[in-house]
């Protein structure tokens, strides 16, 4: 469907809200819900997509649930599509983004946690950015724990991608297609895909919009997310995705860490034995290794994007001879 008539209606209807008629857009949208077990939500949550506006396209993708999750999917209007067995979410968002046909990509869970009259403010920013997040409160997080947890790491993902980061890992968001198609190979298999897609999205130049929004709390069913585990694994892609978009934002302190224990141990063995030890030398000539390997990482980071660059200009060139 086209996003212009949409935002016009709803958006000054409900929230007499004044935005620049730039960014009004014809495109058409696409609704991608990755689902496992959520019989209970679904229907529910597609028939409230249907109501906000019958155009929209909605991709629920059953990642090999155990119950009726499909078929109620189905009854409720969606374009369904299965997995054999269970992949992860980041999988199933991977399957929606080969399947939907939109210009522009929302995705939501399929746990009826995100409200889909949310969906025209997240709609409202583009095209003027690539990306727009649905940003919680510290009082919409599932729990205390997770709140914490975070609240860490979006400090964390702000170190690494020189941007104030509000919510690292909210499944709410609009996309441009393209934009979401050129990353695929990035996105995890894992809940974690959230983490990868804004990084990503920063660490290449592109643009990210937080809106807030206020997120439900689930009603049926439970939550597959570990927060020990996956919390985890969110720390680690941060790590992955640091070192492959800007890898002497790790390498430096690592150095420096090195480098200053280096340090003390000398002042420390100068003052007590009068001598530079063997342990004082290891760690400040790690230190200078270290330093040296993160030189190396972001100079062939740098030429991989350069290449990268110089190809899509040439298929942007070519595209315009071909017209």
């Amino acid at each position: 469907m086209t996003i212009d008539n949409f935002i016009l209606k709803t958006y000054r209807k409900n929230h007499n809200s004044i935005f620049a008629a730039d960014y009004m857009i014809d495109q058409s949208v696409s609704i991608v819900i990755p689902a496992f077990n959520e019989g209970e939500n679904i229907e529910n949550l597609v028939r409230r997509v249907f109501t906000m506006n019958s155009t929209f396209e909605v991709v629920v993708i059953d990642d090999g649930s155990d119950d009726n999750t499909a078929e109620k999917a189905i009854q409720a209007g969606a374009k369904v599509f299965r997995h054999p067995y269970n992949i992860g979410n980041g999988a199933a968002i991977k399957s929606g983004i080969r399947a939907a046909t939109g210009d522009i990509l929302v995705f939501m869970d399929g746990d009826g946690q995100h409200d889909p009259e949310d969906i025209p403010r997240l709609l409202a920013h583009l095209p003027q950015y690539d990306l727009v997040v649905g940003a919680r409160s510290w009082k919409d997080q599932a729990s205390a724990g997770r709140a914490l947890g975070n609240a860490v790491y979006n400090r964390l993902a702000g170190y690494v991608a020189k941007f104030p980061v509000k919510d690292l890992t909210s499944g709410f968001r609009a996309v441009k297609a393209h934009v979401a198609k050129s990353m695929i190979y990035l996105l995890p298999n894992t809940y974690s895909y959230p983490t990868t897609m804004t990084l990503a999205v920063l660490r290449t130049g592109l643009s990210v919009k937080y809106v807030p929004i206020r997120a439900r709390r689930r009603k049926r069913g439970k939550s597959n997310i570990s927060l020990f585990k996956d919390g985890i694994r969110f720390f680690m892609i941060i790590t992955r995705i640091c070192t492959l978009f800007s890898p002497f934002r790790v390498f430096l302190p690592v150095s420096f860490f090195m480098f200053v224990l280096g340090l003390l141990r000398y002042v420390q063995t100068f003052i007590t034995e009068g001598r530079f030890t063997n342990m004082s030398a290891l760690l400040i000539t790690t230190a200078v290794i270290i330093f040296m390997m993160g030189m190396i990482s972001e100079q062939i980071s740098q030429m991989r994007f350069e290449r990268r660059g110089t190809r899509r200009s040439d298929r942007i060139e070519s595209s315009r001879k071909a017209r």
